[in-house]
């Protein structure tokens, strides 16, 4: 399908050929951080997704913006970025010359699509911002909130003001919707559907399916049908649910899917109804409205499908999925039409080849593993096998293999042919999730780590074990052999000890006492370094502390060493990348990533590109030396850390989860779980911690998944609040079963 372009899309293009910044470089040079010369991956779909009202746009929420592609040619138009966190909603307003955007951040934001300039920021809301939603008129724009905030607000669109006082509700606002005459306003909480009067904001009708266990009762999404005379519900039981508005009845239930449902879409003519599956389900299935029956079943993506958006011509049917990826779909044939990519779930490690020009990651919950052509800066294949999420990933230095480790359920660790992208074995032995691989310089042995309480040596042509060196208790973190390949370095994730292995004699050498997350050999083999809240550079020959780094506000998860052996990149939780000058121990510079975390740092082979991973699920490369850095120069300690509650990890999990914080002060630490509909579940009291930061699964806040009655809780979303003296934070996680 090739349609005319309409006058706003004309006023985009030409604003966008004419810009001498950078839209006019490849789209993985937009946005960028100083000193950074490309992104590599497009950071996670977040939230919703939609078509522009002439068709020719589709705007994505991400973890690092919005992205706004050409339906047409499926290439990217603009990155609006500005939020300080995930974005969870886009509405474009029913002129298409503004889009609205919801986000993590607290706050909506307005932006030109013309420009794609940032109009204004409506800020009020105390909590995650989960749904955005158009008056059909356009004057109006309605928001609902998650916890603590419980709230649905409506904004005058010319000045950003409230209109109203906002409508206060006992749990997270889920989602939202205008009727087609813009008389209604729909929004879905506690697993209700509660329909307001917009002029008066009395509330007209209460839509509850009766159901007595209100998690099974719990509704996804909500949409009015082109006539208003239908509302749809998706449900977490999965349902789909169709209502008469006008007589509050329930009329029909869907079934079919082998998930919750969380999301519903009206095709223009209002004939068809989309529905999304969700957690298990990962198809959609379309559906009959006039006479509830079963249509048909698109199936492609292979994860959660977060958002689904007819074309407004009723032409295309637009998915987009935690895999990764946004199909569009043609609704005559129901034939993909085209897909979206780039748009990765989490990448925890990163890894260059021996010649620099290619960079294998891995992280996801997809279980993929990514090649990227460093070259031009675009993906170059994906290698899929693994059955559950890849937590490490090493090429050989040879250059033609890649290892890779599977997560819990998986365990295994895999070895791939680098250039035909085929499993060459599959190794297993390890009981548990494997955290860490790393080559030995010679290529021929392969070292694994992770559940088990053991390091195995693998021989990567016979795939038979080379060695196991047992010590460390319960799980080992992460590994790292030295140049010479002599010594193997382990970390142990609960003992809080380095132990460091004779690779020939097979034997235990030494054992370093430090709390850390990460390890990286010198090139010249002599140092060490480890790090946790600081990093300690050791001596490998006498096992001594030689120097401590202090600059990191939260635990380093990654440490590399620049080829020349003079720099030292550490990547922290607390988003931030340091660069030391390892001969003074000076901090020659700190790069600030926003608000995630970085994974995994890694240096090109000729020392001219440092490589980060980002909780974002995206790898910037940045320009080294940097052009900011001055050598020598020192920095200016960073204040002490405020205290801080942090994403649980793993998340999604089953059936247990880690919640790491941090604390500026002593005082009383108390943790309480609620179901999604505000239900406390469990409360987990700490008593009085010290102050510091706690990140570890050693010293991290542990849940089993259980009530307090002792039994595992069922999949969904949770809550997580954290109370330490005054302060109090929540957070949101996923149990999937």
């Amino acid at each position: 399908m090739k349609t005319k372009h309409s006058p706003i899309l004309t006023l985009l293009l030409l604003s966008i050929f004419s810009l001498t910044d950078s839209f006019a470089q490849n789209y993985t040079e937009w946005q960028l951080p100083v000193g950074v010369k490309a992104r590599l991956g497009k950071g996670r779909i977040s939230g919703t997704i939609r078509f522009s009202p002439d068709n020719q746009l589709l705007a994505v929420s991400s973890s690092i913006g919005i992205w706004i592609y050409d339906v047409d040619t499926l290439e990217e138009v603009n990155l609006l970025t500005g939020h300080t966190s995930f974005v969870e909603s886009v509405a474009f307003s029913p002129d298409g010359s503004t889009l609205a955007s919801a986000s993590a951040d607290h706050t909506v934001r307005l932006w030109d699509v013309a420009t794609g300039r940032h109009k204004m920021t409506l800020t009020g809301h105390t909590s995650w911002v989960g749904s955005v939603a158009f008056s059909p008129d356009g004057q109006t724009l309605a928001s609902g909130a998650g916890y603590w905030d419980n709230t649905l607000q409506l904004w005058d669109v010319a000045t950003g003001e409230p209109k109203t006082d906002p409508i206060k509700f006992a749990s997270a606002v889920d989602a939202i919707a205008f009727s087609p005459d813009g008389q209604l306003i729909a929004s879905v909480s506690d697993g209700i559907v509660h329909l307001w009067n917009t002029t008066t904001l009395e509330l007209e009708a209460t839509f509850d399916r009766g159901i007595t266990d209100r998690h099974t009762d719990d509704v996804n999404s909500v949409a009015f049908s082109p006539d208003g005379k239908t509302l749809a519900t998706g449900n977490w039981d999965n349902t789909v649910s169709l209502w008469d508005v006008a007589t509050g009845t329930h009329t029909f239930t869907l079934t079919g899917h082998v998930g919750s449902v969380g999301g519903v879409a009206f095709s223009p003519d209002g004939q068809t109804l989309a529905s999304a599956g969700e957690w298990k389900d990962t198809t959609v299935c379309l559906w009959d409205v006039a006479t509830g029956t079963y249509k048909t079943t698109l199936a492609a993506h292979t994860y959660a499908i977060q958002s689904i958006a007819f074309s407004p011509d009723g032409h295309l049917l637009a998915t987009a999925s935690s895999d990764g990826t946004v199909r569009l779909w043609d609704t005559v044939s129901y034939h993909q039409r085209g897909t979206l990519t780039e748009h990765m779930i989490e990448i925890e490690s990163i890894s260059f080849s021996p010649d620099g020009k290619t960079l294998v990651s891995a992280g996801g919950s997809d279980h993929k593993i990514y090649l990227w052509d460093i070259v031009n800066r675009k993906l170059k294949s994906a290698l899929i096998g693994h059955t559950n999420n890849v937590t490490s990933v090493s090429f050989s230095p040879d250059g033609r293999m890649i290892a890779s480790a599977g997560s819990w359920d998986d365990e295994t660790v895999r070895l791939w042919d680098a250039i035909s992208g085929k499993v060459k074995r599959t190794l297993t032995g390890h009981s548990g999730g494997i955290s860490s691989v790393a080559f030995h310089p010679n290529s021929r042995l392969l070292a694994s780590a992770g559940g088990g309480e053991k390091v195995c040596l693998w021989d990567t042509v016979t795939g038979y074990y080379y060695a196991t060196f047992l010590g460390h208790i319960e799980r080992v973190a992460s590994i790292a052999f030295s140049p010479d390949g002599r010594t193997l370095a382990s970390i142990g994730a609960h003992d809080q000890t380095v132990r460091l292995w004779d690779v020939i004699d097979r034997r235990h050498i030494a054992t370093l006492r430090t709390r850390t997350q990460s390890l990286a050999f010198s090139p010249d083999g002599k140092m060490l370094a480890t790090g946790g809240t600081d990093i300690l550079l050791w001596d490998v020959a006498s096992a001594t502390e030689k120097t401590t780094l202090t600059g990191h506000t939260d635990d380093v998860l990654s440490l590399t060493f620049s080829p020349d052996g003079k720099t030292l990149a550490s990547g922290g939780a607390d988003s931030t990348v340091c660069l030391w000058n390892v001969a003074s121990g000076i901090q020659n510079a700190k790069l600030i990533e926003q608000t995630h975390r970085i994974n995994s740092l890694a240096f090109s082979p000729d020392g001219r590109t440092l490589a980060g991973a980002s909780d974002d699920a995206t790898i910037l490369l940045w320009e080294f030396p940097l052009p900011q850095q001055i050598a020598g120069a020192p920095m200016q300690p960073w204040p002490r850390a405020e205290t801080s509650v942090f994403q649980n990890y793993p998340n999604p999990f089953n059936p247990e989860t880690w919640i790491p914080y941090q604390l500026a002060k002593p005082t009383e630490v108390t943790v309480r779980i609620y179901t999604a509909s505000g239900t406390l579940i469990r409360t987990l009291a700490l008593g009085h911690q010290s102050a510091g930061t706690y990140h570890q699964r050693g010293d991290a806040i542990y849940w089993d998944g259980k009530n307090e009655m002792g039994e595992p809780v069922s999949s969904g979303v949770y809550f997580y609040t954290l109370t330490a003296g005054n302060f109090t934070a929540t957070r949101k996680m996923l149990i999937r079963k």
